[in-house]
This record gives structure tokens, sequence and C-alpha cells, in this order.
């Protein structure tokens, strides 16, 4: 695998811009002062509540994210680049899920193949035809983004369904600006604080026409029990909007109400944490107890605007992934601004072949797959497992894709034997309204703590960096 790009020094000894002064006030700071900051830090996040639930993991239920005191940093040109190939990826993913359930150009096209879209578990039928306000599907996209130069930032993958994190991303800065003031005071540090806001002006500027003056909207959770609750909880409180669960609202004439102390209120736009399979029983599973019955129906009459939209998961589909320069070519008429990874179809039977024949250095991914979960790293894995992923690959192919084993960028990070270089992601949240997208500054930085270790996932060991983008 090729040598890792590093983000704060250059080959040959010398630091890059953005990392100087903190290179300078690292020097300055002794290790057991860092050592005494970091554990502040986690006695923090501990008293604060930041957990995430494991499933089927018998040693623990609850976990803290581990947390790195080190920030990683960006310089605003980079951001720049960045921030305007995001802009243009998540305008060229609303467009496509406006065309798969609507007019099909791209299918008569033969730009993306016919059974990818009608044969995918994710695809809704239901939604064919279904006019969404604004044609905004995605309202709040989580773009993964990794480094392996200095001059391209690479998709890793899009998330459209129900991306999470964000909390994670308010919650770093704001320890962070507690603990570590004096390196605060030496950087122009963008601000990420303004997200709740701009989240709230973003739903409620995709309302339904029928909404009253100042639209109502509700922040509809699985309950205390799914692993993401603290986030949904946490968000609910910054926007300043009700936490829902499905049994708290009712449909009554296509229109959505939320039962208050007060008597029932309608809710005009629903932020779900629900995926679409819970939403409404009447249309989707029946044996859910997570979602409201008649949901689709007030959905279908326009009565509620649900963000992000149902049938938004064809755009997480790894498959469809690895069409989307030709997605943004189509819709655009551009060149794509952030590159994708190669990627090798194994539907694809020349594809399949040299897959099978390269598995010891590729990474296999499950074409629904996520967190981690379900894949395949060649070079880190036993003989054994690669053969057994051989078999899977042979019975089921079109579940699958693959990629090159990246060597992803690497940032300084605190480990136990002082400052060491870890592999990081990044994970910046695109918000669509009916009038702009916008993107705070930042995003989650996920680092691999384990020495050598590719995987970022919180659930797979991995830990959480505050992202630093200077405002320049």
């Amino acid at each position: 695998m090729a040598v890792a790009f590093d983000e704060m020094n250059i080959p040959g000894g010398d630091l890059r811009p953005a990392y100087q002064e903190l290179a300078r006030w690292l020097k300055e700071t002794p290790p057991e002062a860092l050592e005494y900051r970091r554990q502040e830090a986690e006695l923090l996040f501990r008293r604060i509540g930041i957990t995430f639930a494991v499933y089927g993991d018998s040693e623990s239920t609850e976990r803290l994210i581990p947390f790195d005191v080190i920030p990683r940093i960006m310089s605003g040109k980079e951001w720049a680049l960045l921030e305007k190939g995001l802009k243009q990826r998540v305008r060229a993913l609303n467009m496509f899920l406006r065309d798969i359930y609507h007019g099909r150009d791209i299918l008569r096209a033969e730009v993306v193949p016919d059974d990818l879209i009608f044969q995918n578990p994710v695809f809704r039928p239901e939604m064919n035809g279904q006019q969404v306000p604004h044609d905004v599907y995605v309202h709040i996209a989580g773009i993964d983004i990794v480094r392996v130069d200095a001059e391209d930032f690479i998709v890793l993958e899009d998330n459209a369904r129900t991306p999470s994190g964000v909390s994670y991303m308010l919650e770093n800065r704001e320890i962070m600006m507690r603990l570590f003031p004096d390196l605060f005071a030496r950087h122009r540090v963008a601000p990420v604080e303004r997200y709740p806001d701009e989240l709230l002006a973003a739903l409620r500027s995709v309302a339904p026409q029928s909404a009253s003056g100042e639209p109502t909207v509700a922040l509809l959770t699985p309950g205390v029990y799914n692993s993401a609750y603290y986030e949904h909880s946490f968000l609910a409180d910054k926007l300043g909007i009700e936490l829902v669960e499905g049994r708290d609202l009712i449909v009554k004439n296509n229109e959505v109400f939320m039962r208050t102390t007060e008597g029932v209120k309608r809710v005009d736009v629903i932020y779900r944490r629900v995926d679409d399979d819970f939403l409404d029983p009447l249309t989707f599973r029946p044996d859910s107890v997570l979602g409201v019955p008649g949901l689709m129906s007030a959905y279908a009459a326009g009565n509620i605007t649900l963000a992000n939209a149902v049938g938004t998961g064809i755009a997480d589909d790894k498959a469809i992934y690895s069409y989307m320069p030709d997605i943004v070519k189509f819709y655009l008429g551009e060149e794509p601004i952030l590159k994708n990874v190669p990627t090798w179809r194994c539907r694809e039977p020349k594809d399949l072949a040299y897959v099978l024949d390269n598995l010891g250095e590729l990474v296999v991914k499950e074409v629904h797959g996520s967190g981690g979960y379900g894949m395949l790293i060649g070079p880190a894995a036993t003989k054994a497992t690669i053969e057994a992923f051989r078999e899977k690959l042979k019975r089921e192919p079109e579940g699958f894709i693959a990629q090159p084993t990246l060597a992803l960028s690497t940032c300084p990070t605190c480990t136990a034997t002082g400052l060491a270089p870890r592999h990081v992601d990044l994970r910046p949240f695109v918000l669509t309204g009916s009038k702009s997208t916008t993107i705070v500054p930042g995003g989650l930085t996920r680092v691999a703590l384990k020495e050598g270790s590719l995987v970022v996932n919180s659930s797979q060991g991995g830990g959480t960096k505050d992202t630093w983008i200077l405002d320049e």
C-alpha cells in the first residue's frame, strides 16, 4: 500500500502552513498537561452523557466514543474547494432522485442500468410520481471524504438517508473551546455553532404550501433504545423543536398532528431518524410500532414534508455510487469536482473475475452495508476470511463492490506513547433548503485509533476529533 499523505508534515521535515501554529503550541505544552486535558475531556463527555449503543456487543451496550484532543486543521482555500464539490454532488443527488421517481431520463439514456434501480430493495415504488416540496429529497447529507494527497478530496460514500454524527461535531467544538482557549486564541477558526439554526431554517423552508405562518417542525426518533438516541434528543433541544415517537403522532384527514399537553397540534415538517421500512405500518412493514399509521397518505396529499424524503436509500447504494461521476455529468453537464474511489462492480463478470483474482489487495463492501460491517479489508484479513468472502462473492456477486485499499491521510493524534499519526476521514454535513445549500465549515473527523488501522467507524473502535477550518 502507498505511503499515507501526512496532513501536518511535508516530506523533508517542513510543516504544512495550516499546522505551523499548532506545532509551536505542542512544543510549548508539556506532555503531562496534554494528558491532563485529555482526561478532562473524557470526564466532560461522560458527564454530558454522550454515548452510543453497540448492537450485539456482549461487553457493554453503552460506550463513549473516544475523543482525540489534537484538532485536525484545514486551510480556508482547501475548504473552499471541498465546499464547492460537496454542493455540486448534493445537487446532482437531488436531481437523480427526482428523476428516478419521475421521468427516468437517466435510465432512458442508459447511463445507469434499469435493474440497479427497479430490483433494488431500497427503491420505493410508492414514491413514483410523488411530488416533494421544492424537489428536495436529501435535506441533510453526510458525505464521507478522504484524502490521499495534497490536491484531491475523494468521496468514500454518500449518506442520504439519515446521516448521523453531527452532535459530535458540535460537542467536540464546545469541549475544545472550554479546554483549549489558549490554542483557539492563536487561530482564526471558522465557527460551526450555527448548524442548528441553519438546519431549522432549511427544514422550515421546505414546509408544505398548506403550512401555517411559522411551520411546526418535529424530530421523529425510534426511541431511547436506538443507538443514536443521544443525538436525536440533543438536536431537538438545540433546534428548539419537539422530540416525538410514532405514538405521539396521529393522522386525521391526511394531516399530521402531535399530542401535546394543550391538545393536538399540526406538524408540517418531520425530521425523521426512522428508516423507511418502519415509517408507516399501513404502507411498509405492518409490524412496525415505531411509525405513524397513515403518514404516507398525508405525505401523498402534500400535507407533510419528510426530511429526508422517502426512497433516498437508492442514493446510498454503493453500486449507484460507482456511477456518480456519470450522474454529475448527466444532470449538471459539469466535470465532478470531487473524485470517486475507483470501483469494481462485482455484478459485472469482468469486474468479478478481477476482484476474485485480487481479493488480498482490495476492500470489498456490501452495496447496502454501513458502519464498517460486512466488509473485507484484504491486506488485513486472514486467509480463511478471504476464502469465506470468495464464496460469498461467487454466490451473490450483485451484493458487493470492490475498491483499492486507500492509504487514508494521517493527522497527529494522542496515543499511549505520545503523539503519532493516525488515519482519518471527514463527514461534512450538507443542508439543502428551498432556496440554497449550506455547509458549516467543518464536519466530523473520525480517526482510526489503532496503529495501522484504516477503520474509522466508532462501532469498530474509531474515535473523533474537532475539525478546524481556518478563516483566512
